[in-house]
């Protein structure tokens, strides 16, 4: 796929591909979709102010993510069912994120078991987690990522239901018969079945627990080692709450505005939680990112990192591994470029100086 220039231009590619069904579920967000737009158009609003005269000729794009070291702080985040776009599905994802030297989520929901991932070799993966009404799926759950060797738990904060996907319910949405939900196949709740609605929201309503509060993630430390990550976060108020809760860090996410329409951009969001922990855990960003510009954006505003979801996939579904290697790759350039045009040589060196946002008071241009 050498024509290939950006990111973009995989979901074009995909669109052509895929079947509506599957491409609607990957692309769609909830209802009006005002906040699907949002996540990108937000991004457009946040002006450089980059600095000249800098030394650029070395750029470090490394970071550290909970105590990991990794190329670029760029990360894959959980995408549903991915063998729904390739057959090798998060197989392709797991070798191609390894390959780039970053960090894998892997959905609950993936056509792949965590055992299935950690087999196709060395890398560190984080394991997403939805609650369900059955605790012991959720233990049993949680120590086989464990014995895989996934290093961080995602738990996804924001869906006690399903957000209203009007493509899914028009496409009466469906796990193709020949794919199951493989963290759940042997506990047969591995099939999502065709219902007069959305499969999925129906699947979501009858095992995902509506309950899930502030005292589940402390019960959840209790049953695992591992790091725990709130994912959906999008306040001040939860943030502060999460630093209590013991979370070891924050996902802001409006799990790709596919839940609650009008909640805010990502990005509008993130500023807010990264002052609200105070630095007391890392805050990263999920939603939007197609450029390296916008993941430099993200970090100086505050985040340690940034997810990236429908790239992946339908990078995936155009040409498989190499396209999520060249999604991986296009993002690390266009962002190190963009360090080298901001005047940043490595990640500590970008600061909220670097950017404007229609938020900021108004700068006083000083006298000559």
């Amino acid at each position: 796929m050498e024509s290939v220039t950006n990111v973009m231009e995989y979901e074009i590619l995909a669109k052509e591909r895929l079947p509506k069904m599957i491409y609607d579920y990957y692309a769609s967000g909830a209802e009006d979709q005002w906040t699907l737009q949002e996540n990108r158009n937000a991004f457009s609003r946040i002006l450089f102010r980059p600095r000249i005269l800098v030394d650029v000729s070395n750029i470090d794009t490394t970071t550290s993510v909970l105590g990991f070291k990794i190329s670029m702080p760029i990360m894959v985040a959980p995408t549903a069912m991915q063998k729904m776009a390739h057959p090798e599905g998060e197989y392709a994802t797991a070798r191609a994120t390894s390959a780039a030297g970053t960090i894998m989520t892997l959905s609950s929901w993936g056509t792949s078991s965590v055992e299935e991932v950690a087999s196709t070799g060395p890398g560190i993966r984080f394991f997403q987690l939805y609650v369900y009404k059955d605790r012991n799926v959720v233990m049993q759950l949680v120590k086989r990522a464990e014995r895989a060797g996934f290093k961080a738990i995602a738990l996804t904060v924001d869906t006690p239901r399903l957000g209203r996907r009007e493509a899914d319910i028009k496409n009466r949405f469906v796990l193709p018969p020949n794919l199951s939900l493989k963290n759940f196949e042997g506990l047969d709740l591995g099939k999502i079945d065709k219902t007069d609605d959305s499969g999925l929201a129906s699947y979501v309503a009858g095992q995902v627990d509506r309950s899930l509060s502030w005292k589940d993630v402390k019960w959840l430390k209790t049953i695992t080692h591992l790091p725990i990550l709130l994912k959906g976060v999008l306040t001040a108020e939860d943030a502060r709450l999460a630093v209590e809760s013991g979370a070891a860090g924050i996902i802001v996410s409006n799990h790709g505005a596919r839940q609650l329409d009008y909640a805010p951009a990502t990005v509008m969001a993130l500023e807010e939680v990264v002052k609200a922990v105070q630095g007391r855990l890392p805050v990263f960003l999920d939603g939007g990112i197609r450029r390296g510009t916008d993941v430099f954006k993200a970090l100086a505003l505050g985040a340690s990192g940034v997810f990236i979801g429908r790239p992946v996939v339908f990078s995936l579904a155009v040409d498989g591994e190499a396209g999520v290697r060249k999604v991986l790759q296009m993002l690390h350039d266009e962002f190190e470029l963009t360090m080298a045009l901001s005047g940043c040589r490595s990640i500590k060196e970008i600061s909220r100086s670097h950017i404007t946002t229609p938020w900021d008071s108004p700068r006083v241009t000083p006298r000559l």
